[in-house]
């Protein structure tokens, strides 16, 4: 509805246009039924020998003459007249039409639609002036149209309902001014966001609420309801949360798993929403018998069935089946077998609940990649998103791959949502892949107050780019200065590097400590690049080189030899290079309720500079959860060697165990000049840890993403290279390096809050050494290896 409340000029601009329009065309055609009340004959018919246009200032006369149709001296019937008046009232371009025939003259009179002036917004908090006018399509210096400022409104009602304000009102407006102008102006009234207030399930029984709800995009209203997004009530979103819980359930071998339903009741007082799913779980099933047929004679089955790491006894899954028909098709394509088609042929038990799994092969269409279109992306290059397809123009055309390239291409992170399918190309053999993309920020700028039981309150700015001038590419840059350190890092990486599934990868750093726990400072700069590549399904290498300089400064004089020693040395050069492999299972692999992470890296120093060592990394960790995925969990088992072969090492490159066993400060265990006066932590060339950790919930609501867990650590630092320690001037004395365990259990609170997943310990030492130093509290930033 069209108001207009300012000035001598206010009137109802919608209605007005809606009963003059009609009021005219009733008046155009009685207008010219009257001129024929004299004859009958004469009604039928009419010829004018000049057509008049009148009121026109912008569109000339022979714009709205084509309109009309109408020609000097042809022969028209009423009918066609007020054909003409409905073409010219239909082009959109004048407030109000008349035609009127005069004698042998037919004059069409127009008053044409008001040019915009400016468009304003008014109301509008929540979402700015700059969003809303890219929304809109109405625009200044263009012609006025009711019906698309009617549009603009609906359009900019649902980018609010689309951030959950569903009370939210638009009201376009208009102002009139001197020739023939107009403001308009939309008057937003945006009311509340209307929140998810309750989440729950209806047929559900292998997994509670808690745990589905954990699944869903879509979260309840909780304690940082004013600021977080996600528990905003979104209409396109519940769709979303319905393919989540297919897909949770599919991964457990729920088969016949259904959402029946999902609705969303609005609260009495329509500040709120009560969003019920209603589910069938039906059985979970496992693989039974795993058989492979050939229908083709000249391709062996048995040859396929080896790549197969499908087995009876696991839980069935669609990403397992997909996973061995894909060793199957790479095989074929080595074999350089083409237009050859695998599939599962899925046979029940319901007495066993298990799936017999046959995989066949046979002959495929022979059909091929027309071309590939991609829409969308105004700023990521269609490279970027090419690159995801492993088919090109005119190779054999596979559906299954369409999929993965889809499901790849969504997982780049650069796009709120992605859609890619096929149609018939030019021929019957031929197919054109069609990717459409809708694309979403992929930078970020942040500056934050920082606080670290060891580093103390620091300020903190970093900027990330994922998607780097729309060509995939990563780059960061943070700085960081607290009341122990300063800290600056600088990264970039291209994931296709020459063009092909390489990782290649820049990186520098600088880090200067000042140690609460320690009478000396340390200096560390670094620079370096890497390579890495997959060389599994599920296992990475990583190539590197890293040059770096470090350097021990400010040691007390109360302080071991040995850190005065390695003080008097100075600043020193390592030229390093390295790898590191990983194998990892936890979201890949055959067991949606588990994996393991297995890693193992090697840095060797000595191609130049003042170092030479090799520096050994180990760590495996196996992580399960049970009882219907509400307990988790966790094994981690880790370990270091640092061997030197030309200088002793330094408290730059040996080990310390911080945040690897808790219960102690950092810098609290490990090897000590117990004659020194300050008896500070030398590191160690070995260390080996275990630590052991459950994580369920406590029974606090859900929203409040509080959970509980205990943990269990134990582990040693040992080694040096030089033990003649003591103070200076002092005697010289033994260092205690010896592989003294230390054992901690505690407990935790997790809490995921908006500004990250913070982990609350209490710890207590049950193993330790006398001159270790403890801590029984600990706030840390929960993290994930």
């Amino acid at each position: 509805m069209y108001i207009a409340e300012r000035g001598p000029v206010s009137r109802n601009i919608l209605r007005q246009f809606g009963r003059h329009s009609a009021a005219l065309s009733v008046f155009a055609i009685l207008s010219i039924t009257s001129l024929g009340m004299g004859t009958p004959a004469a009604a039928q018919s009419y010829s004018f020998s000049t057509v008049k246009v009148e009121g026109n200032e912008r569109v000339d006369a022979a714009t709205i003459l084509s309109y009309a149709g109408i020609g000097q001296g042809q022969t028209v019937s009423a009918g066609e007249l007020n054909d003409a008046f409905q073409r010219i009232s239909a082009a959109g371009l004048f407030e109000s039409v008349q035609i009127t025939p005069q004698g042998g003259t037919l004059v069409i009179a127009v008053k044409e639609f008001p040019t915009i002036s400016v468009i304003n917004f008014e109301g509008n908090r929540r979402l700015k002036d700059e969003m809303l006018a890219g929304i809109i399509k109405s625009q200044s210096r263009r012609v006025f149209s009711p019906a698309q400022a009617e549009a603009d409104a609906a359009e900019i009602t649902k980018a609010y309902q689309e951030g959950g304000r569903f009370a939210v009102t638009v009201d376009p407006r208009i102002i009139r001014r001197s020739g023939n102008r107009v403001d308009l102006v939309f008057d937003i009234k945006e009311g509340k966001v209307v929140e998810v207030e309750r989440l729950s399930f209806v047929g559900n029984r292998a997994f509670s609420d808690r745990r589905l709800r954990q699944v869903l995009a879509t979260k309840q209203a909780g304690l940082f309801r004013s600021i977080i997004q996600s528990d905003t009530f979104i209409a396109d979103r519940i769709e979303f949360d319905k393919q989540l819980l297919r897909d949770f359930y599919a991964a457990r071998g729920y088969a016949d798993f259904q959402v029946l339903d999902a609705v969303g009741e609005v609260t009495r007082e329509r500040d709120g929403f009560f969003v019920t799913f209603n589910v069938r779980e039906g059985q979970s099933f496992k693989v039974g018998r795993v058989s492979t047929i050939s229908e083709i004679p000249e391709i062996d089955a048995a040859e396929f069935e080896a790549v197969q790491k499908l087995r009876s006894g696991v839980t069935y899954t669609p990403t397992v089946i997909e996973n061995n028909i894909t060793r199957m098709e790479n095989l074929a394509l080595r074999k350089g077998l083409n237009f050859v088609k695998f599939e599962p042929r899925i046979t029940r038990n319901p007495r066993g609940l298990t799936l017999d799994v046959e995989f066949v092969i046979s002959k495929g269409d022979r059909v091929f990649v027309e071309r590939i279109d991609i829409e969308g992306n105004t700023t990521t290059l269609d490279s970027v998103i090419r690159r995801e397809f492993r088919a090109a123009e005119g190779d054999p055309f596979n559906p299954r791959e369409v999929r993965r390239a889809a499901e790849r291409i969504r997982a780049l992170g650069f796009f709120k949502d992605a859609k890619v399918d096929a149609e018939q190309g030019s021929a019957p053999d031929q197919v054109i892949v069609n990717v459409d993309v809708e694309e979403q920020p992929t930078g970020s700028l942040s500056f934050g107050v920082t606080y670290g039981a060891d580093s103390g309150v620091g300020l903190n700015a970093a900027f990330q780019e994922t998607n780097f001038l729309g060509r995939g590419q990563t780059i960061g840059l943070s700085l960081g200065t607290g009341t122990d350190n300063k800290t600056a890092a600088f990264n970039f990486s291209e994931p296709a590097f020459l063009g092909r599934d390489l990782n290649f990868s820049v990186f520098a750093g600088y880090t200067e400590t000042d140690n609460a726990n320690a009478f000396y400072n340390t200096r560390d700069a670094n620079i370096g690049f890497g390579i890495g590549f997959p060389v599994g399904e599920n296992s990475t290498l990583q190539l590197n080189y890293k040059l770096s300089e470090s350097r021990i400064s400010d040691v007390g004089p109360n302080s071991s030899v040995i850190l005065h020693a390695e003080e008097a040395v100075g600043g020193q050069f390592s030229s390093s290079i390295g790898y590191a492999f990983a194998y990892d299972t936890r979201t890949t692999g055959l067991d949606p309720n588990g994996g393991i992470l297995l890693r193992f890296s090697q840095d060797f120093a000595g191609l130049g500079g003042d170092l030479q060592f090799i520096n050994t990394n180990a760590l495996a960790l196996a992580e399960r959860r049970v009882l219907n995925d509400d307990l988790t969990l966790r094994a981690v088992f880790e370990g270091g060697m640092l061997n030197t072969s030309k200088n002793n090492s330094r408290v730059t490159e040996r080990f310390f165990l911080n945040s690897k066993i808790r219960g102690f400060e950092s810098n609290g265990i490990g090897p000590r000049d117990l004659n020194a006066v300050n008896q500070d932590a030398l590191g160690g060339n070995m260390y080996a840890v275990a630590r052991f950790d459950a994580e369920f919930p406590i029974g606090l609501p859900d929203e409040y993403n509080i959970k509980g867990g205990v943990f269990a650590d134990v582990g040693t630092v040992w080694s040096l290279d030089n033990v003649n320690g003591g103070p200076v001037g002092g005697p010289i004395g033994a260092v205690d390096d010896s592989a003294n365990l230390r054992a901690s259990i505690g407990v935790s609170l997790f809490w995921d809050t908006p500004i990250g997943p913070l982990r609350f310990n209490i710890a207590r030492a049950i193993k330790k050494e006398s001159y270790d130093k403890e801590r029984k509290f600990d706030l840390t930033i929960s993290s994930s290896f």
